[in-house]
């Protein structure tokens, strides 16, 4: 089991520990008033409240960690149970505010009753009222002041729950940017390869074009050379065969010259 889903249990057995927790302090409220102590357990109302505030404040911080859990879950699977028990879990919360609503309609008329009937034994004469009064102011006193106390240790509790929820939040916001960040560390590394690779590619291909350069450059020279020579060799050779019809044509010019000569020198002759 990894980290994520050990959180999500641990989650899940708190809450369970909570819901067994509000569902006693409902039952406390409930039955608020039905011990015929009317006044007292009205000062002992807010009390009884405040600790099923608090944890319904802390059953409600348990839905939000579970929803921020639910999302970095490893299988579908899970993410998809995760789900449904906070669905689940938001329906029994409502279920639970609507108990803590009904419990406290019925402290109050229970209250109602017994300091009705404290009421009326007051207004009683005799012994037993004058004693009953001052046991009950004395009573109210001291659960006064332990009103007063419990109250301040309730802010108090509830101002700890309230940090804590805050340092889970700028916890959860923390590691969040610390996934981007880790996100965008892999990206730049990534993009640093791909122009890694680019930069030795257009080196490669600078090395290249230099040597096409040289190579054309080369042939060029090779191809001018060529014809060059070509040409060269062209001309000697029409400069030759000039040379040789020159040459021949001298030889039937002087051949003619001859005949004719020889032909004279026959006509003197027969004279």
């Amino acid at each position: 089991m990894d980290e994520v889903a050990q959180a999500v249990a641990n989650i899940k057995k708190e809450w369970d520990q909570s819901i067994l927790q509000i569902q006693e302090h409902i039952k406390s409220i409930e039955s608020c008033g039905t011990s015929g102590r009317g006044t007292e357990e009205a000062n002992s109302l807010p009390r009884l409240n405040g600790a099923a505030q608090d944890t319904l404040a802390l059953l409600r911080s348990l839905q939000f960690k579970l929803d921020f859990l639910a999302q970095q879950l490893s299988t579908e699977e899970e993410m998809q149970s995760a789900q449904l028990t906070l669905e689940f879990w938001k329906e029994q919360y409502q279920t639970l505010r609507s108990s803590l609503r009904n419990a406290n309609l019925q402290a109050k008329s229970n209250i109602r009753k017994a300091a009705q009937e404290e009421r009326e034994l007051l207004l009683g004469g005799g012994e037993e009222s004058t004693i009953r009064r001052r046991n009950l102011q004395t009573k109210v006193g001291m659960t006064s002041a332990a009103e007063s106390i419990t109250e301040s240790l309730r802010r108090t509790r509830q101002i700890m729950v309230q940090e804590v929820e805050r340092s889970a939040n700028t916890l959860a916001t923390f590691e969040e940017s610390t996934g981007v960040l880790r996100k965008a560390e892999s990206e730049y590394k990534g993009h640093r390869s791909l122009l890694m690779r680019t930069r030795n590619l257009l080196s490669t291909m600078r090395r290249q074009d230099v040597l096409d350069r040289v190579i054309l450059v080369v042939g060029f020279l090779v191809f001018s050379s060529a014809v060059l020579y070509v040409v060269s060799k062209r001309i000697g050779l029409l400069y030759l065969q000039r040379k040789i019809i020159a040459a021949i044509k001298a030889g039937s010019a002087a051949r003619e010259i001859d005949k004719e000569i020889q032909g004279v020198g026959d006509g003197m002759n027969g004279r």
